[in-house]
């Protein structure tokens, strides 16, 4: 892929001004709590037998997320620690599900618990039970429900991902104190949203090329992936629907989320990214709240960023700040 966006030295002073609605944050202190009046317990179940595996235990899990729905979840750990351990609570790619446990051991081999989070309606184990309400356009999920903030989908799939982090106290034998949130892509997006909402409970977090960031420009210029929904619905209804829509999506705009979170945070981008336009990630790094922050560039990379190679950037910045867990030896 080309360079289709500005350059690094742009890049690094590139600020724009932010468009947050005047109650943004009322409309998300309102929506966690409803989310959180439902009494519903979490539940684990061990099921590590069912996949043959030996030096780890997995935990099947479903906890309460958007109108106290159950959403699925692995717990992964390894099997001989000492103490509560640090948890990497993780939040997925556009349009995968959770997968398979044998699909999420790298946490667990570092010495860490990981929580692999659902996307409610994207994989198997999690229905959008509310998907009728609103709009489904070019189908995927950008713009189902988008008519209001109410009704749209990422209201339901970022109150899932809080729900996650509340379930964290309720899981034995996690650290509650050295919460992670982790992702790329959307889950990436999703991470920086939940450091915005939740504050000081993140410990740290960890973004890579995250989606949902700067809608209306990322809409206009990105080449390839779930923008172009947006761009083809509003292609389809630009007489009556462009400023509504952004209006609906400035309650989910990353950069909104990035002014409030003040966690320590790694970033990563790729420079070369079509799908999440690096403009956009830099306009949320830029205005990320959080004094310790820094973003891993990838030069001649596309939306994979730094594949393979950033997992040891993410436990190398850890370890710096700390955040580790306690073996046993």
């Amino acid at each position: 892929m080309p360079l289709t966006d500005f350059g690094l030295e742009e890049l690094v002073g590139y600020r724009p001004e932010p468009t947050a609605p005047h109650d943004f944050d009322a409309f998300w202190q309102r929506t966690l709590e409803e989310a959180r009046s439902h009494a519903v317990a979490v539940k684990a179940e061990d099921v590590t037998g069912r996949f043959r595996l030996h030096t780890v235990e997995v935990e099947d899990v479903r906890f309460p997320g958007w109108n106290g729905e159950p959403v699925a979840a692995w717990l992964v750990r390894p099997r001989v620690t000492e103490g509560p351990l640090p948890v990497v609570v993780t939040y997925l790619g556009y349009s995968g599900g959770r997968g398979l446990p044998t699909e999420h051991l790298l946490w667990s081999a570092a010495g860490y618990a990981q929580l692999v989070v659902d996307s409610r309606g994207q994989g198997h184990d999690t229905p959008d039970l509310s998907a009728g309400a609103g709009t489904q356009w070019a189908g995927g999920f950008m713009t189902r429900g988008i008519e209001t903030p109410e009704t749209y989908y990422y209201r339901r799939l970022i109150t899932d991902c809080v729900r996650a982090v509340d379930a964290v106290t309720d899981l034995p034998g996690l650290d509650a104190g050295r919460v992670v949130v982790a992702g790329g892509s959307q889950g990436g997006g999703l991470a920086v949203a939940v450091a915005g909402l939740l504050g000081d409970r993140v410990a740290a977090a960890l973004p890579d090329v995250p989606f949902l960031c700067q809608f209306r420009r990322a809409a206009q210029i990105s080449g390839d992936g779930p923008y172009q929904e947006l761009a083809k619905y509003l292609r389809w209804h630009s007489r009556h629907r462009v400023e509504p829509t952004f209006a609906t999506l400035d309650y989910f705009d990353g950069v909104h989320f990035a002014q409030r979170a003040t966690a320590p945070a790694l970033f990563s981008v790729g420079l070369m990214d079509p799908v999440c336009p690096p403009s956009t990630v830099y306009a949320a790094f830029n205005h990320y709240a959080g004094e310790d922050r820094t973003m891993t560039v990838w030069p001649f990379a596309d939306h994979g960023g730094g594949y393979g190679s950033q997992p040891p950037v993410r436990l190398a910045w850890l370890a710096e700040r700390g955040i580790t867990h306690h073996a046993r030896t």
